[in-house]
């Protein structure tokens, strides 16, 4: 008897499957990983189809040489999904399938993750911690708090705290915890009482928990739009189910696990981001495909995530760019979430203040179950919005008169202040007044930021750094000044105003350290820090009850953006911002510096009317055929030369099928003309059809890839989300 045919997805940038002689496979192995030759190594792929027979010649197949029966294959839902986006997105499925496995499994032989260990504090250490904990052992003190609301796994610890192995370690030696089996059931917290719009928004959804319902749940800040999702996974988790939550970053993990555990003390938790060690992931990634874990928090990857028993998926923060990944696979996880419901027949919840204009526009035309939450949960004002016309009110490092009296009059009075801006390090150009210099990126069309304390100029596109040279080096004048502000110099300024104030600064650089930022976040809760200083790190998703004001600076470049979405990101960015302040029972303000105060998207800020906004903004939307009135895509090139990937670009234009409901743009260079080193040119395709224009691309892109270009790098991007 022939064998059959194994088609494998292998990890490679060609769009097709690879045939080998089945050895003993059958449909029921389909999802599995095997072991194949591939040139002169073995490779790692994923079995997708078996076949009778090939267009490759029998005595040209090699064998499988080993399939993983290990563990179970991937489930036909996962498998459905990766055919999705390899179909929709046009990309090599073999580059989506190994791509969504947790790294480890990405090689043959990996070092298995230790079984998990359950914690629960001994009574012993329910009198020692936390309360025995020095003041300043934040992380620790965050450990304790979450062992103290019941036993908890080491997977989710792990997220709480950088170093949580070696604290769990010292306090087993020392008796304070004992390793538990089972689910050790642990008193709830009271829960709080809803208010209607909370209530009936859990009704609707809770009334539709057996079917696809896709709902967008726009709330305020402060109005409970958390409360609303534990409420749902809690009737979820009562019918057997699992939850799915992402998120959209990293920063916004922990609070958000601290949260959900404290409501489910006693329900498995899988946390998943990019800050996982490989066990770490593939421990937390084998729980959720086991069906252990019952829920699921996790950022854009976690869509992809085997769930074996799938009742509901939140995507909190929908609006979020950070969704959309932009290298390789570029895909949008809150699209992902929303066919991924519909093809397990499960309610989806996307939810925002500041809903995507995309989404905004589904809630109006029906296809999404629009759910408002108009009040803050605690009773709290929304916070009084103020601009302050820097044309008056020249700011001094940037900070103006106003600004600085606010912080100081805010700081008195014992509450917390976020200062806002948008740009990390010291400042964001060295120029030279003399002949105009500015330090350029070597590999980019950018300039290089100046970090002052690391006595470093470095590119925030590509991660060139240099030196600061001592005098400029087109003039030789010794006199080279920093112009512009970054968080660094910020905080730096704050710090002569402010001698007094405890100090946090909260970007990227500040937070490189595994849990440093988690470290910072305990630090603010306690009331430790009292002045902030911090990026869109800070903007959005946390909730700190004695922050009264923040003071947004440097906000304007985004008015007059090439960008057509550069005005909704600018204020669903200001709209999350001034949400941080006042949530709890004390007044918050907001400071907007600018110096375009008439422009129509104050007018709409102040008054905190997202509607108003949306409806204006989708009317020039509409009138200019842009997204979501028109479907994109873009074809990208980079070469050493632009002539070269212009040159490309003109080619494959001249391959692209002929089709009158889609428009096919001339090549253009890129915003960013150059980045990395390579020069960029694109081309853009538009229609007011999305069939339509996934029609052409899938006559047109296997065309494009008969022909690969020597000294030319492409990609094609389906919905880009940037210019």
């Amino acid at each position: 008897m022939p064998h059959k045919i194994a088609r494998v997805a292998l990890d490679v940038p060609l769009p097709k499957l690879f045939d080998y002689k089945g050895n003993g496979l059958t449909e029921a192995d389909i999802g599995r990983r095997v072991k194949v030759p591939f040139g002169r190594k073995e490779w790692v792929g994923l079995l997708l189809e078996i076949a009778d027979t090939s267009d490759c010649p029998p005595e040209k197949l090699k064998p499988v040489i080993e399939a993983d029966r290990n563990r179970a294959p991937l489930a036909d839902d996962v498998l459905a999904l990766l055919r999705f986006c390899a179909s929709y997105y046009h990309y090599p499925i073999g580059q989506i399938a190994l791509a969504a496995l947790p790294t480890a499994l990405r090689r043959w032989k990996f070092q298995a993750p230790r079984a998990a260990v359950r914690y629960a504090l001994s009574s012993s250490g329910r009198l020692a911690l936390p309360d025995g904990l020095p003041p300043r052992a934040v992380a620790q003190r965050r450990l304790a708090a979450r062992l103290s609301s019941g036993p908890a796994e080491t997977a989710e610890l792990a997220g709480l705290c950088a170093n949580a192995s070696q604290l769990l370690r010292d306090w087993q030696d020392k008796g304070w915890l004992e390793i538990v089996q089972g689910e050790n059931a642990a008193t709830r917290a009271t829960l709080p009482q809803l208010l209607p719009a909370q209530q009936s928004a859990c009704d609707q959804v809770g009334s539709r928990l057996h079917e696809f319902a896709p709902f967008l749940l726009h709330g305020i800040t402060g109005s409970g739009k958390t409360e609303v999702y534990l409420r749902l996974v809690d009737r979820v988790l009562a019918t057997g189910r699992q939850a799915l939550i992402l998120v959209p970053e990293i920063g916004l993990t922990p609070q958000f696990t601290q949260r959900v555990a404290a409501r489910f003390p006693d329900t498995p938790i899988s946390v998943l981001h990019s800050g996982l060690s490989e066990g770490e992931r593939l421990q937390r990634w084998q729980q959720a495909a086991n069906g252990r874990a019952r829920i699921v928090l996790g950022t854009r990857l976690s869509v992809f995530t085997p769930l074996p028993d799938l009742g509901l998926i939140i995507v909190d923060e929908e609006h979020d760019a950070s969704f959309s990944q932009q290298e390789g696979l570029r895909y949008s996880a809150r699209d992902l979430a929303v066919f991924r419901a519909r093809q397990r027949n499960i309610p989806v919840i996307l939810g925002s203040a500041t809903p995507s204009l995309e989404s905004w526009q589904n809630a109006e035309a029906g296809r999404y179950i629009l759910l408002n939450l108009p009040a803050r949960a605690t009773g709290a004002k929304l916070p009084d919005l103020r601009l302050v016309d820097t044309r008056l009110e020249k700011p001094e490092e940037g900070l103006s008169r106003p600004a600085l009296k606010t912080i100081g009059e805010t700081l008195a009075r014992g509450e917390q202040v976020l200062v806002f801006i948008n740009r990390r390090g010291y400042a964001p150009v060295l120029h030279c007044p003399a002949c105009a210099w500015v330090a350029p990126c070597p590999r980019c069309s950018s300039r290089l930021t100046l970090h002052l304390r690391e006595h470093r100029l470095r590119c925030h596109h590509c991660g060139h750094e240099e030196k600061i040279p001592a005098q400029c080096p087109a003039c030789g004048n010794p006199d080279i000044r920093a112009l512009g502000q970054g968080t660094q110099r910020v905080e730096d300024a704050l710090a002569r105003h402010f001698p007094e104030a405890n100090m946090v600064r909260a970007d990227r650089d500040a937070t490189r350290r595994k849990g440093s930022w988690e470290t910072m976040q305990a630090q603010i809760h306690a009331g430790e820090a009292n002045l902030i200083i911090g990026t869109q790190l800070i903007a959005k998703g946390h909730d700190f009850p004695n922050l009264t004001l923040v003071v947004v600076l440097d906000a304007d470049g985004a008015l007059f953006s090439l960008d057509f979405r550069a005005e909704e990101r600018l204020f669903a960015q200001l709209m999350q911002v001034a949400g941080r302040a006042g949530r709890a029972d004390k007044p918050g303000q907001v400071l907007i510096q600018t110096g375009f105060p008439q422009h129509p998207l104050f007018a709409h800020l102040l008054a905190h009317d997202f509607a108003g906004f949306a409806h204006e903004q989708l009317e020039i939307r509409q009138k200019g055929m842009l997204p979501p009135f028109s479907h994109q895509a873009v074809l990208r090139a980079e070469a050493a030369r632009l002539a070269d990937a212009l040159d490309w670009l003109h080619a494959a234009r001249a391959l692209a099928p002929s089709m009158p409901a889609v428009e096919i743009f001339e090549p253009v260079g890129a915003p960013m003309l150059k980045k990395a080193g390579l020069e960029r040119a694109q081309l853009w395709l538009q229609s007011a059809s999305r069939a339509d224009l996934q029609q052409l691309l899938r006559a047109w892109m296997p065309e494009l890839h008969k022909r690969p270009p020597r000294n030319v790098r492409w990609h094609l991007d389906v919905d880009p989300a940037e210019n």
